[in-house]
């Protein structure tokens, strides 16, 4: 019988760990050399212009224009990107047969959709908690009601 890959992605918006488990009683090792990071700079530090200035029509009045991006959050989305474009990469590689996404609500949601349509037919349990601070031994209590490791 082949053994059942499941690959445990654990991240929020600027750090991630992704981790495999090869079967029941094999416990959890790393799926990729390190943790996979995103410096994220202080909210301030994106976007500092000043906003444009337009001139209203017909009035002599002018004011700024907001900005509708919030760089911040930006840069989080990025991110993930970043990890879905690994999975992806994986997933064509057959380097896993089920995967298991843990995140922040807003994260995982960033994630399920940058994923690719293949690679989310992959996705066996998500939990929408911030985890990436948890050790490794800590981590196989908060996943035993969805991966037996």
């Amino acid at each position: 019988m082949k053994k059942r890959i499941t690959w445990i992605v654990v991240a929020d918006g600027a750090r991630a760990r992704v981790l495999m488990n090869e079967g029941v009683g094999k416990g959890l090792q790393p799926a990729i050399n390190g943790d996979l990071a995103h410096a994220l700079p202080r909210s301030r530090d994106l976007g500092t212009d000043r906003p444009g200035r337009v001139q209203q029509r017909g009035t002599s009045g002018r004011h700024a224009i907001a900005p509708h991006v919030d760089w911040h959050r930006f840069e989080k989305e990025k991110f993930g990107k970043e990890i879905a474009r690994l999975l992806d990469d994986a997933a064509e590689r057959n380097a896993f047969d089920r995967l298991v996404l843990i995140a922040p609500p807003r994260t995982l949601g960033d994630l399920r959709a940058a994923l690719a349509p293949r690679t989310r037919g992959f996705i066996f349990a998500e939990l929408d908690k911030d985890l990436t601070h948890a050790t490794l031994q800590e981590l196989p209590d908060h996943l035993a009601d969805v991966v037996a490791l």
